[in-house]
Order: structure tokens, then C-alpha cells, then sequence
């Protein structure tokens, strides 16, 4: 089978036959690990047409050779625009017609195993403001508005990012935080598990794959998000105290589950604690099916390039089924 093949495999609950697929919602550390960096956010915008063209054309060999290197099942495209604070560095984002272009010339020159993902939004997440918190209780019809407004948005950029060749859809949509859900049962059937299912219905019909991301722990809702039409869950993060093999216990196949690796180890820790880490990890739940290998969070840009091939050297090691 292909790298493709076993991540649709892995996804969707089974178990691979070339072994748990690694792959990277959000990768930043390419000029670590290359030496070259990317044209992103605010670099677009200052460029001439004929110098966007050759800036993404150069951008889209950097994140190629990254994945050749890395073996990597899936490439996300760099993200649409986010509020950000002024001075902070564009990690991975692009303006939306970059974005576009950005996508179509990777799939041009991507092997055609190499599966392509974006995140397109979907489902609404958390919002702290006291305004989204007191609607949530005071005027659960506004909630209602604004979850059907994510989903027809969400729906229109996936449908626009799979004519481009995209074949795995994520929303991202903060449903926790470390302390434990921001939702609380009754607000998750209203506002979370109809729209999970709608926008994942969408995305097969688009036959396209459809992950839900989120920080935090989840733990108390994983059979009710199990129970939708979702294809698979990523984070699972450790930082919130969430742990990949009982995750996997509790969703038993019906959910793929990506990510796990903290990502602040990977930023902090010795290429020695890594490699024990995902090792030990690989070694709970590489036979249990629908793990996709990952950080829990984005690899940041600082993320020394030794610690992130320590992963890779567990992952290679202890990735394959057990014999």
C-alpha cells in the first residue's frame, strides 16, 4: 500500500499495513531544519505577481523536500490569515490568494502519494469573551446563527480547497482547554455534535477526509464525538493530560487519532527524551490502529531540527507493527 493508502487506513480507525503514518498539522520548523525559509504572511503581500509566482514555486521545493526527507504522509498547505498581535511573526500563514496558488502548485509537483490537507474551518470552537459566554446561556439562538454561519463558510473553502486537490479537511475548533471541555453536554449536542456531523457529511461528499482538531483535554466527550460522522481527532494532547493509548481504548477504531508528541518537549527536551517518548508511545498503541504520528500542537520554528530527527528516528524504529 501507499503512504496515502495507510493514512486513509489509519484515519478511519484501521490498522496500516506499512505502519502508524506520520504527519504535521502544523509544521513550522522548515528553515531549521533547511536552512531556507519560506514566504509567508506578510512577505506575500509586498511581492510583484511575478515574484509571488516564483516565491510560492521556491516555497512549494522547501516544504517537498522536507517531506521526502521526513516521510511524511500528508502535507497541510499554510494557513489562511488569524488575528495577530503587531510585530508577531507569520508562521505559516498565507493570504488567501497565495494560499490558493500556494496549494494548486503543490499539488502539481507533490508525488502523487503525498496527500494534501488544509484547514478549512467548519464547526466553531470556544470563545472567552464574555459576550460568546453569556449568549451560550442568555440567547442560545445566536449561538445557534453563528455555528450555522462557521459551517456554510467551512464548507465553502473545503469545496474550493478540493478542486485544488485536497483530500483531508480540518476544522479547527477549540472544544477544551487543559482544564477539561469549555462546552458543557447539553451546549455539545446543541452547538458541537450536529455540526460535527453536517460538515464531516460534507466533506465525504466531497470525498474528502474530515478531521476535527482541538487543544485540551476531551476525554469526557470522546464517545460522542466518536459517535458522529468524523473521521478522525488531532491533538490528543498530553499537555491537558490526555494519553494516546487510553484515547484509542475508548474510540476503539472508530476514530482516528492524530498527534500526541508534546510539543514543548520537542521545543525543550533532549533528542534522548524524545526518542523515549515516542518510542515508549509507538510501542502502547502502534498494533491498536487509527494512529497518525505527530506533535500535539504546532512544531514551532525554534524547534531544533536534532529533536525533531530524534523523532523520526523512534518513528522509524518502532513505527512498523510489531512482527
Amino acid at each position: 500500500m501507499s503512504r496515502r493508502d495507510d493514512l486513509r487506513v489509519a484515519l478511519t480507525g484501521g490498522c496500516p499495513v506499512g505502519g502508524v503514518p506520520l504527519w504535521e498539522l502544523e509544521f513550522h520548523a522548515w528553515e531549521a531544519v533547511t536552512g531556507r525559509r519560506l514566504a509567508l504572511g506578510a512577505d506575500c503581500e509586498r511581492l510583484s505577481p511575478v515574484e509571488l509566482e516564483r516565491a510560492l514555486q521556491a516555497n512549494a521545493e522547501i516544504m517537498l523536500a522536507v517531506c521526502a526527507e521526513f516521510d511524511y504522509a500528508a502535507l497541510t498547505i499554510p494557513n489562511a490569515y488569524w488575528e495577530q498581535a503587531p510585530g508577531e511573526p507569520a508562521f505559516y500563514i498565507q493570504p488567501p490568494d497565495a494560499r490558493r496558488r500556494q496549494c494548486a502548485i503543490l499539488r502539481e509537483l507533490a508525488p502523487a502519494d503525498l496527500t494534501l490537507a488544509a484547514v478549512t474551518g467548519g464547526v466553531i470552537g470556544a470563545e472567552y469573551s464574555d459576550e460568546f459566554c453569556e449568549a451560550l446561556f442568555e440567547a442560545p439562538e445566536e449561538i445557534d446563527a453563528r455555528a450555522e454561519g462557521v459551517l456554510r463558510e467551512g464548507i465553502t473553502t473545503a469545496t474550493r480547497f478540493r478542486e485544488l486537490g485536497v483530500e483531508l479537511l480540518v476544522s479547527a475548533s477549540d472544544i477544551a482547554d487543559n482544564s477539561g471541555p469549555f462546552f458543557n453536554p447539553a451546549q455539545m449536542a446543541r452547538f458541537i455534535y450536529p455540526y460535527l456531523d453536517r460538515w464531516a457529511d460534507a466533506m465525504h461528499a466531497l470525498g474528502a477526509l474530515a478531521v476535527l482538531h482541538t487543544d485540551g483535554n476531551v476525554t469526557p466527550y470522546l464517545s460522542g464525538i466518536a459517535a458522529t460522522a468524523l473521521d478522525a481527532l488531532q491533538a490528543v494532547d498530553p499537555v491537558a493530560g490526555m494519553d494516546l493509548a487510553a484515547t484509542q481504548r475508548t474510540v476503539a477504531g472508530r476514530l482516528g487519532l492524530c498527534g500526541n508528541v508534546d510539543c514543548g518537549l520537542l521545543l525543550t527536551g533532549t533528542p534522548e527524551e524524545i526518542y523515549a517518548n515516542v518510542r515508549d508511545t509507538l510501542r502502547a498503541v502502534r498494533d491498536g490502529g487509527g494512529i497518525i504520528l505527530g506533535a500535539s500542537n504546532a512544531v514551532t520554528p525554534t524547534t531544533p531540527a536534532e529533536n525533531y530527527r530524534a523523532l523520526l528516528a523512534a518513528w522509524r524504529e518502532f513505527g512498523k507493527p510489531t512482527p
